[in-house]
């Protein structure tokens, strides 16, 4: 298996964003393409390796910037303000990840009709704001991700939703989670939330280990939340 990997740039706004494939070049039809998003540190390693996952999975997958090259937070209080700075509008999330589904799709080695996102923390708010933009996307999966939004869905999101949640995150409460689950009754979204027993925030980061502040690594739950996935776009791309 020979995976592949390309360091790139695309612009939004008039900014410069930065991209990262990862596919299987032994591959050589047209295959779905995965877009994952960053937790609030930006893009780095975690999402990187990821897209390599993917591509071993037979996908293509692309790290994505929600930031723009320019903003890249070297401690918790620059990333905490980076992260708000793009939540405040929720208009421009929706646009930039928007355009980074635009450039995946524009891959000669990805079908353009069968487009997922995948994201971690802050980036798995971000896919389920793709998805209640109703972005023509089959799928999205939020890992750990927040579900508050300042603009809930109005209508039945064309995409499949997963999030797979730590039963003990307590930066995502039980009025979050049913405030959450209301929002997706009322517009009868295809939807489904997993609960991991004792895993909290950021269960899937290797390097997240402070349990008394809620961020930690769980292997368990890391483990099956990645099946959990798989065996979620075998659905989407039957």
């Amino acid at each position: 298996m020979q995976i592949r990997t390309e360091d790139f740039t695309y612009q939004h706004g008039g900014r410069t964003f930065a991209g990262y494939l990862a596919w299987n070049a032994d591959l050589h039809e047209q295959r779905p393409g995965i877009a994952i998003v960053h937790e609030w540190f930006g893009p780095g390693d975690n999402v990187k390796r990821r897209a390599r996952m993917l591509a071993e999975l037979g996908y293509v997958g692309f790290a994505v910037d929600m930031y723009g090259v320019d903003v890249r937070p070297t401690n918790a209080g620059e990333a905490a303000a980076a992260m708000n700075d793009v939540q405040a509008d929720r208009e421009e999330l929706r646009a930039r990840l928007k355009t980074a589904i635009q450039v995946l799709q524009n891959d000669d080695r990805v079908d353009a009709l069968q487009i997922a996102a995948i994201g971690y923390c802050f980036g798995g708010g971000c896919v389920l704001e793709l998805a209640r933009s109703g972005a023509e996307v089959a799928g999205v999966v939020s890992f750990h991700g927040a579900l508050h939004t300042s603009l809930p869905a109005q209508a039945k999101p064309n995409a499949k939703i997963l999030v797979l949640h730590g039963a003990e995150d307590p930066f995502v409460d039980p009025p979050k989670i049913a405030t959450f689950m209301n929002e997706m009754r009322a517009v009868h979204a295809d939807w489904q939330m997993v609960y991991y027993g004792g895993a909290v925030h950021s269960f899937t980061n290797p390097q997240a280990h402070d349990l008394q502040a809620g961020f930690c690594f769980d292997a368990k739950a890391d483990a099956r939340s990645w099946l959990h996935m798989r065996t979620f776009f075998i659905e989407l791309f039957a």
